[in-house]
């Protein structure tokens, strides 16, 4: 009875499972990329058959760890240690991929047997060293993707690379990337002389606890773990889990508001067949578990097509680029166990006020009930046409519909003036030091890794009408204290831009192993005037507190830039150069002028720089798809209950169309509830938008973090959506209310 109810009413169960699998599949896809560079990071680093790793404590990632390359000399020499193994790590940009991993091993390591060699030579091969140009071994998946063989050419950040050979690992994150020579990804990722971290196999496992007694006092700033603790602190990946999570639960709140409304409509349209059932000797548990059977049913059939078009959309992802190992083979039992949970919740969350619903009729009423208006006893208001009235008298399907749109308005609208604050804090960050100009490295993929070198800077120097050239290095660490991020930049004392750092206690920079930290960074940490504070096992003596107006500069502190450089392992390196013009100058002609004689470097007007940032553009891409994604399912529920609205009012429509009504005026009606309602709803979405930025700012790890900025532009898109929403929802409703002839809705039960 369940299925046959369900085919009974194919178009409201096709739109609601469509609903239901849209949001499945974003799941997957995400969290498929997830677990690749949650599964990638333990291969990497378990998989080196290395006992132990030593590494710079306390980074967000290994791509941001530092150890100075000579320890590994001292190392070897430790009569603990069997044999010793640097590896660099990092991310560029390659052809259409924006986050390529790449791996560095010195051609000796002992961890580069476990890259198999399917076609082409190694790195350690004698031939390899007569290779013109400089050699690399691309992952096969990465070699399929971007259409690479043995010999071919690859471009990474601005630098050619030539494929010597083609390896597989078995590891879908690793064979996503490419390995080099040790030395050439220094000189790539602009980390002369350094490495993420050392692998050490021991000679004896026993030797352990000594060997790290002797490491802790040798070298105190730094970390020692097995493989598998490293691995457990890789925070991108667990920062990918929580993304999934997010979208995960936009998904369930959406699905499940979608699936309540239709399933109450649907329980709306059999009240007398309900009333029938109930008359014959049906229990109301019997009728509770009818509806709940629906619902959970409908979410299954959704959960099981989500998966599908998941892994259809993961294999043309993969066809055409490489990110994060991704493919649509390594989709994880674990994963399509997290979409069911999901749309199980989605199930139990829509279903069981409907469900109650259905079971709480009294039979006889139930029998009696005509459907469609409601006649003499109607609900009206004293203003409002006919669509307004129609709206008011289906409350409860109203504000269902209305709680779907505000979710999906407020959602997109709080996201939106997110990044519009995230764009202005750190376009603060270049116009505050009352530069017209920032340059960064071309090519990168996130500006985080731009490392241009200090003769980029020289150069800048030399050209005409160029006053002031501040270079300045940009990191984040993790702080055992508070758990959270701690900012760091690095800037010259005597540098132009570091005057934007107003001193509200002590003095400023003079010396190396000095820090200024932010006013909310001393609150949080009770830090004052002449205390210490250890990063990543390195301390600086406070001399002084700042105050800028941007939460996550104050949440992080600025020291000398040599020593930022040391502590990032890139010496003579910087992240960006602040340009200040001669005051007749014209800061176009000096834009220019740095692009076209600089091509190593990408130089833009201040108040675009932050436009042009390839991780804001990338971010502004992942919030797109977040949006695009919330408007087809709010748009899908919308349509959903438009459509039970055309089917109940069905002998109405038919009066109408009898005593005159054109088809025209019929859409017309349709489609102004619909965007009344929508209307209504995006009002909604405001109050919701306003209501989750306020929950945030009361977290107190995060809310010196984010910051969210209410721009007319804001606004605009968020009517955008609404109209969107009300506009997908409407019409094809409206479409089939035209097409009922008038005869045969007159006769419709």
């Amino acid at each position: 009875m369940i299925v046959k109810n369900l085919l009974r009413r194919k178009g409201r169960t096709i739109l609601t499972v469509l609903g239901i699998s849209i949001g499945v599949a974003a799941i997957v896809g995400l969290g498929s990329m997830a677990d690749s560079l949650q599964a990638g990071y333990q291969s990497v680093l378990t998989g080196s058959k290395a006992d132990l790793i030593l590494s710079q404590p306390n980074t967000f990632d290994t791509s941001y760890s530092s150890v100075d390359e000579k320890i590994g000399q001292h190392l070897a020499a430790m009569p603990e240690v069997a044999a010793v193994s640097g590896m660099l790590q990092g991310i560029v940009q390659s052809e259409n991929v924006p986050y390529f991993f790449v791996f560095g091993y010195p051609e000796d390591s002992f961890v580069l047997k476990r890259f198999n060699i399917i076609r082409g030579i190694g790195l350690a091969d004698a031939a390899t060293q007569r290779v013109r140009g400089k050699p690399l071994i691309l992952g096969s998946a990465a070699a399929e993707s971007l259409k690479k063989e043995v010999g071919d050419a690859l471009r990474l950040t601005g630098t050619v690379f030539r494929v010597v050979g083609i390896y597989q690992t078995g590891d879908a994150f690793e064979d996503s990337g490419a390995v080099f020579r040790l030395s050439d990804a220094q000189e790539l990722l602009g980390k002369p002389r350094q490495v993420s971290i050392f692998y050490i196999q021991l000679k004896d496992a026993d030797l352990q606890q000594r060997l790290k007694k002797r490491l802790e006092r040798i070298y105190p700033d730094l970390e020692l773990s097995t493989s598998s603790e490293y691995a457990d602190k890789q925070l991108m990946s667990s920062s990918g889990k929580v993304y999934v999570w997010v979208i995960a639960g936009i998904a369930v709140l959406l699905g499940g508001v979608g699936m309540m409304n239709a399933q109450l409509m649907s329980v709306f349209e059999r009240t007398r067949e309900i009333g029938v059932l109930r008359a014959v000797g049906w229990k109301r548990r019997r009728i509770l578990g009818l509806i709940l059977g629906e619902t959970v049913l409908v979410c299954l059939v959704g959960g099981t097509l989500g998966i599908v078009l998941g892994w259809v959309l993961l294999a043309l992802v993969s066809q055409q680029t490489v990110l994060f190992g991704s493919t649509a083979s390594n989709i994880r039992p674990g994963l399509i166990l997290q979409a069911y949970v999901v749309v199980l919740m989605m199930g139990l969350l829509g279903g069981l006020y409907p469900a109650w619903r259905a079971s709480s009729f009294a039979p006889i009423e139930a029998i009696r009930y005509e459907g469609g208006s409601a006649g003499a006893n109607a609900r009206r208001l004293p203003f409002g046409g006919m669509a307004v009235q129609s709206l008011w008298q289906r409350l409860t399907r109203t504000l269902l519909t209305l709680s779907v749109i505000s979710l999906t308005v407020g959602n997109i609208l709080a996201m939106d003036a997110l990044m519009e604050g995230m764009a202005k804090e750190f376009t603060g960050l270049a116009t505050g030091s009352d530069v017209e100009i920032m340059v960064r490295q071309a090519d990168v993929s996130d500006t985080s890794l731009s490392a241009l070198d200090s003769s980029v800077g020289a150069k800048i120097a030399a050209i005409p009408n160029v006053a002031h050239v501040s270079g300045m290095l940009l990191t984040a660490v993790m702080l055992p204290e508070t758990g959270g991020f701690f900012i760091i930049q690095g800037y010259a004392p005597n540098e132009y831009a570091i005057r934007r750092f107003k001193i509200t206690n002590g003095e400023t920079l003079k010396n190396n192993r000095q820090m200024i930290i932010g006013r909310l960074i001393a609150q949080a940490l009770k830090k004052q005037v002449g205390d210490s504070i250890e990063l990543s096992g390195v301390r600086f003596r406070i001399v002084g507190i700042f105050e800028t107006g941007i939460g996550w500069e104050e949440m992080g502190g600025v020291m000398t830039l040599r020593d930022a450089q040391t502590f990032m392992g890139r010496p003579r390196k910087v992240t960006m150069y602040a340009v200040k013009v001669a005051e007749s100058a014209r800061p176009e002609e000096v834009v220019e002028q740095i692009n076209r004689k600089i091509p190593e470097a990408y130089a833009a007007l201040s108040g675009d720089f932050v436009e042009q940032m390839p991780d804001m553009q990338n971010t502004r891409a992942m919030m797109l798809g977040i949006s695009l994604l919330a408007i087809v399912v709010g748009g899908m529920a919308v349509m959903n209950t438009m459509l039970m609205a055309v089917l109940e009012r069905t002998r109405e429509i038919g009066v109408l169309r009898a005593v005159g009504w054109r088809r025209l005026a019929i859409l017309g009606i349709i489609v102004r509830e619909s965007l009344i309602m929508a209307l209504i709803g995006g009002a909604l979405g405001v109050v919701f938008a306003f209501l989750l930025a306020l929950i945030l700012k009361l977290i107190p790890d995060v809310r010196e973090m984010v910051s969210f900025l209410w721009t007319l532009k804001v606004f605009f898109r968020a009517l955008l959506v609404t109209l969107i929403l009300g506009t997908i929802g409407g019409l094809y409703p409206a479409y089939r209310a035209t097409r009922l002839h008038p005869v045969e809705a007159l006769r419709y039960e």
